[in-house]
C-alpha cells in the first residue's frame, strides 16, 4: 500500500511539473497534499503503535476480625440522676477508645490495651438513659462510665431483668387458680346460703374429703 502511494505522488510530481493551466496544477497540488498526507500517516500507523492497557485487578486486602476480651467484672453505684461504672484498666489511651449510647444500652471498646482489646457494656439496661449525655472518661488505672438517666430515680439492678415474681397468665399459672378465684368472687358477691356452701367446699376440699371443691356445690 505504502509503495502504491509513492508511485502515485511520483507520477502527480511529474504531471505537476509539466501542466501549465493553473486550475489544473490547483487539482494537481491538492492531492498531492492528501496523499503526502496519508502517507504521513500511514507511516505513523505502522511504526508506532500504542498498545491497549490491560486492567489488572486491584487486591482489597480484607481487614482482620478484632478479638476482645469481655470485661465482665466491675462496680457500680448511683443517685437520682445518674449511674456510673468502674473498670479497672490500667494503660487505656483516650484516643483509642471506641463509645457507643443508645437508651437502653451501652457498648465501650478499648483498642491497644498493652496489646490487647478490651470490651465492656450492657446489651440492656435496667432503665433508659440519655445517651448524648453519657460519657467515659480515662483514669490513670480505671475507666469512669457515666449513664445519665432518662427519668430521676433509684434502679433496683444495673441490668434489666424480667420481674420472676410476676405470674405467666398463659404458662404458668396454675389450672385450679382459676377456679379458686372464681370461687372467692362468688362468695364475696354471693348471699348467705351460697358463702355457707362455698365455705363448706372450701374445708371440706383442704381436709382431704373431695379432691374438688366446687363438688357439693349445686
Amino acid at each position: 500500500m505504502a509503495d502504491e502511494v509513492a508511485l502515485d505522488l511520483e507520477e502527480l510530481r511529474h504531471l505537476q511539473s509539466i501542466v501549465k493551466r493553473p486550475r489544473i496544477l490547483s487539482l494537481l497540488s491538492s492531492e498531492i497534499r492528501n496523499l503526502e498526507k496519508s502517507s504521513k500517516d500511514a507511516s505513523s500507523g505502522a511504526t508506532s503503535h500504542t498498545p491497549t492497557p490491560i486492567p489488572v485487578p486491584v487486591k482489597v486486602s480484607a481487614t482482620p476480625a478484632i478479638n476482645y476480651v469481655t470485661l465482665g467484672s466491675f462496680s457500680w453505684d448511683q443517685d437520682s440522676d445518674k449511674v456510673k461504672i468502674y473498670v479497672l484498666l490500667e494503660g487505656v489511651d483516650q484516643e483509642k477508645l471506641e463509645s457507643s449510647f443508645k437508651p437502653m444500652a451501652f457498648d465501650i471498646k478499648f483498642h491497644d490495651v498493652q496489646g490487647k482489646n478490651y470490651r465492656c457494656g450492657m446489651p440492656k439496661l435496667h432503665k433508659e438513659i440519655v445517651p448524648e449525655k453519657s460519657k467515659v472518661i480515662v483514669k490513670p488505672n480505671k475507666v469512669i462510665i457515666t449513664l445519665i438517666k432518662a427519668s430521676k430515680g433509684n434502679w433496683l439492678d444495673l441490668q434489666y431483668k424480667e420481674d420472676k415474681l410476676k405470674p405467666n397468665m398463659e404458662k404458668d399459672r396454675d389450672p385450679m387458680a382459676g377456679i379458686m378465684d372464681l370461687m372467692k368472687n362468688m362468695y364475696e358477691e354471693g348471699d348467705e346460703d351460697m358463702k355457707r356452701t362455698i365455705a363448706k367446699a372450701w374445708t371440706d376440699a383442704r381436709s382431704g374429703k373431695t379432691a374438688d371443691p366446687m363438688r357439693g356445690y349445686p
